[in-house]
């Protein structure tokens, strides 16, 4: 059964069973109130009577059985039965239909009220002893007063009926209407259930669920899955860009493994094949040049096999970065560090002048961070400055603005297109003009931008092709002085 469904049973059994009370409640209101209405004026008129009436121990048997007090009482039928003279004395009423009532023994009289039917009619009776002291308390007659309740007997007949159909008809409306409403109210549930079909089925998690109801239980839990929704929307997309950079990177480092691989096993190829041949067999080869040769091959397999280790280190790097390992931190001081960066710079292989700007400036300036990682950081740039700048000149100094410390590093070198800079800081990425052209294999600069991202800081990149580029690393300063 659903929800829909039960929601309008329940519904329809609570309004049933308050339709019964109610109906069972009026009912009996108006059942009440007309017999015992009824009943009053017939008990009155018997007293009245009673009072009225002068009996002797010689009943004469003139009685008057027509004095009305009121108009209603004009409909009542009234009787008395005289026992020792066997006197019936009906009123005018009784006597022009020709009904009479039955009359008990005289030692069975009981005084209330009672239901006869004669000829199908039906009758409410009240019956009284009338005694006197001449008869030793012992009646001498039975009056009776009775009212034709035919009229409040299809009355309440009518009531009941209408009270039933009326009932029924309600909750029949009441269960159509209420269906019709908790389907209506329901329906955004439906939305939801073919959202969620839709999501399992397929791979598109960009619908969302329209409504535009008020904001209560289901328009709350229609914003929640529509939350939900984007929010899975966002892991999703997360993953598939985490797959496709891994996908990118597997291929890049077989790619950027390949080449030394191949390298190292052509030359071992070819010490091998000149290790192997018998004293005199080529006489092009003499002892000299196969030792050239070895030596050649050696340094050949030596320089690739350092490659490798900068790649897989590099690789080691941006490993722990993607499983969001840190590293630790404390105050570093900024004048020492340059200084040294400066001048260790200038060991670098390079064909570019290198220029060291004025580093007093950073007297007394400090940054919360990991020297090692600093310097590697700044190491990256330069070395990348020195490989794209094969004549001109690279420039180190440093500029403050409000809370941060920009480290800029000018080279003049060959520059890069406008369109490449977004893609700088991917992993393996190398300008086309430059692969296989200039040394390296592109995760320089992204170990970069990881180790700036964990110092909290940024990185601007301006560059013209044949021009030059200006990198500029800000970091936020430390204000309050280390502690000692």
């Amino acid at each position: 059964m659903s929800i829909r469904l039960r929601l309008a049973a329940w519904y329809s059994g609570i309004l049933a069973v308050m339709l019964l009370a109610l109906s069972a409640a009026i009912y009996g209101f108006v059942y009440i109130n007309t017999y015992g209405d009824l009943k009053d004026r017939v008990q009155n008129q018997a007293e009245q009577l009673q009072r009225g009436f002068s009996f002797t121990i010689n009943i004469s048997g003139e009685l008057d059985m027509n004095a009305y007090s009121r108009p209603e009482d004009s409909n009542l039928y009234m009787q008395i039965f005289i026992y020792d003279s066997n006197l019936l004395k009906q009123s005018l009423n009784m006597a022009n239909i020709g009904i009479k009532f039955d009359f008990p023994e005289r030692d069975k009289i009981t005084q209330g009220f009672r239901n006869v039917f004669i000829d199908g009619n039906h009758f409410l009776i009240y019956e009284r002893p009338i005694s006197l002291e001449n008869y030793n308390n012992n009646p001498a007659a039975v009056l009776q007063v009775a009212a034709y309740v035919g009229e409040q007997d299809k009355l309440m007949e009518r009531l009941k009926n209408i009270l039933l159909v009326g009932s029924f008809a309600t909750l029949i409306a009441a269960f159509t209407f209420g269906l019709f409403l908790a389907r209506k109210a329901m329906s955004p549930i439906g939305k939801v259930i073919d959202a969620a079909n839709g999501i399992q089925t397929g791979t598109d998690l960009s619908s969302r669920i329209e409504y535009d109801g008020p904001p209560d239980e289901i328009g709350r839990l229609i914003a929640t899955v529509n939350s939900m929704l984007g929010r899975m929307e966002g892991f999703y997309k997360e993953l598939e860009d985490s797959y496709a950079a891994q996908r990118r990177f597997v291929s890049d480092a077989s790619h950027e493994l390949r080449t030394p691989l191949t390298t190292i096993r052509g030359n071992i190829d070819l010490l091998q094949k000149v290790w192997a041949l018998e004293p005199g067999e080529n006489p092009d080869l003499d002892d000299a040049a196969i030792r050239q040769m070895s030596l050649e091959s050696v340094s050949d397999i030596a320089d690739e096999a350092k490659r490798m280790s900068r790649l897989v280190a590099d690789m080691l790097s941006l490993a722990r970065a993607d499983t969001g390992r840190t590293f630790d931190i404390e105050p570093v001081a900024l004048e020492p560090m340059m200084t040294e960066v400066a001048r260790r710079a200038s060991f670098l292989p390079r064909q570019a002048e290198w220029i060291a700007g004025d580093m007093s400036a950073l007297n007394g300036k400090y940054i919360v961070g990991n020297k090692d990682y600093l310097q590697q950081m700044l190491f990256i740039f330069i070395d990348n400055a020195f490989k794209y700048t094969p004549s001109g000149e690279v420039s180190l100094d440093t500029v403050f603005y409000q809370s941060q410390v920009g480290i800029r590093i000018v080279d003049t070198g060959i520059g890069m297109d406008k369109d490449e800079v977004p893609h700088i800081f991917d992993r393996f990425y190398r300008a086309d003009e430059s692969r296989g052209i200039t040394e390296g294999i592109g995760l320089g600069l992204s170990i970069a931008k990881w180790i700036i991202d964990e110092h909290g800081g940024s990185v601007e990149v301006v560059t013209r092709q044949g021009e030059g580029t200006t990198f500029v690393i800000w970091l936020p300063l430390l204000f309050a002085p280390p502690l000692e």
